[in-house]
C-alpha cells in the first residue's frame, strides 16, 4: 500500500479511484506555488520530481531555433504534467506556468515504485497514458493540415464548437501552430 500523509483519507483514495491522477494523492508530496511565466523545470534538468498541477495552467514547450515556442501539452487543474519524464534521466523539454498556478510535487522514484509495485496503479497509469496518446495523435493531426481554417475547424470539432475567451485566442494560435496574426485574420474572415 501507498505511503501517506493522512492515513485515514488514502486507504478509501486506493480502494475507490481507478484513476491514476487522483491515485496520486495517496502518495507523499508538497506544494508548490510557481508564477505566471515562471519556468517550472528547463530542458535537460535531470528528472526528480513529478508533477501534478492543482491550479491554474502550465505548458510543455520547446523553443525552435527561430525563437518561435512549440507547446507540447496544456495541464490544467487535474492533469499532471510530461508522463514521460518517469522514464527520463533529464527533461527534454521546459515547464512554463501560463498562470499563477498551484503544483503538487512528487518524488519521481515514489511513483515509479508506485506503478511497479500496486497493480492498480499499474493498470490506471497504463488508462492514462492511453488517453494522452490520442489527445497527443489528435494535435499531430492538428498540426500537419496546410491551412488555417482546417485547423481551426479540427481544433473547434475536438471542443464541441466552443472557443476561448478572446483574451486566450493568442494561446490557441500557439496550439494549432499558426501565428496569432494568421488566427485573427481567419477568425475576421468567419464573422
Amino acid at each position: 500500500m501507498f505511503h501517506c500523509q493522512y492515513q485515514t483519507n488514502c486507504d478509501m483514495i486506493v480502494i475507490m479511484s481507478e484513476n491514476f491522477v487522483e491515485l496520486l494523492s495517496a502518495l507523499p508530496h508538497r506544494k508548490r506555488t510557481v508564477r505566471a511565466g515562471a519556468l517550472v523545470f528547463e530542458r535537460d534538468d535531470p528528472t526528480r520530481w513529478f508533477y501534478r498541477v492543482e491550479a491554474g495552467r502550465v505548458d510543455l514547450v520547446r523553443y525552435q531555433v527561430d525563437g518561435a515556442t512549440f507547446i507540447l501539452q496544456r495541464a490544467g487543474p487535474g492533469e499532471v504534467l510530461g508522463e514521460a519524464s518517469l522514464t527520463a534521466q533529464s527533461y527534454h523539454c521546459a515547464a512554463m506556468a501560463v498562470s499563477n498556478s498551484v503544483l503538487s510535487v512528487f518524488s519521481q522514484s515514489e511513483v515509479r515504485e508506485a506503478i511497479a509495485r500496486e497493480d492498480r496503479v499499474a493498470q490506471a497509469f497504463v488508462r492514462h497514458l492511453g488517453r494522452e496518446v490520442r489527445r497527443a495523435r489528435l494535435r499531430a493531426e492538428i498540426v500537419s493540415l496546410k491551412r488555417v481554417s482546417e485547423r481551426l475547424d479540427a481544433w473547434l470539432v475536438w471542443h464541441d464548437g466552443e472557443m476561448p475567451d478572446r483574451g486566450h485566442w493568442h494561446l490557441l494560435a500557439q496550439e494549432i501552430g499558426v501565428s496569432p496574426a494568421a488566427l485573427y485574420r481567419e477568425l475576421a474572415r468567419r464573422r
